[in-house]
């Protein structure tokens, strides 16, 4: 599934993290705010490529096995989301490549991209991972950055456009 979102909706990277959940939900909310739909992408690459080149073979899952893993990491997270019905609400993309470019491809033409990033920076580390920094650095649409929640946390606010906001005025 290569297709691109385009216009009215939101694209969200999801790799199963806290983060991205947290960025699956905020998402969900603004689209139903915006008339939006969601689109769920996973980015995923073989990890031949990353292997040491003394690994055994059997250490080795084919390309296939990778995308099967990935698909259903994909579908896991969008279910612990929004539970086994999501009717519709979600669309689900999954496309081999670097994260980073997939998802500013995918975002192209798109609302937005919403990303998850940590609550804190964690060992001095930001909390924006690396690839959360590549889309900000090259996405042509806005993008967020939604903390991971913690469980106990209140929802986040739905933010709703006024219409001098929609128009471009300050």
């Amino acid at each position: 599934m290569t297709e691109l979102a385009r216009g009215n909706s939101i694209v969200v990277g999801v790799d199963g993290s806290e983060a991205s959940m947290a960025a699956l939900r905020w998402a969900f909310e603004q689209a139903g705010a915006l008339r939006a739909d969601v689109v769920a992408v996973h980015a995923w690459e073989p990890a031949g490529r990353s292997m040491a080149p003394y690994a055994p073979a059997s250490a080795c899952p084919t390309p296939a096995d990778e995308r099967v893993q990935a698909a259903e990491l994909l579908a896991a997270t969008v279910r612990e989301v929004f539970g086994p019905q999501v009717d519709g609400a979600v669309r689900a993309v999954l496309v081999e490549g670097p994260p980073a470019r997939v998802l500013v491809q995918q975002a192209s033409g798109a609302l937005l991209l919403a990303l998850g990033r940590r609550a804190h920076g964690q060992y001095g580390q930001p909390a924006i991972g690396a690839v959360g920094r590549a889309c900000l650095r090259n996405a042509a649409v806005p993008v967020v950055a939604v903390p991971a929640t913690e469980r106990a946390a209140t929802p986040l606010a739905v933010v709703v456009a006024s219409p001098l906001t929609r128009s471009g005025a300050a």
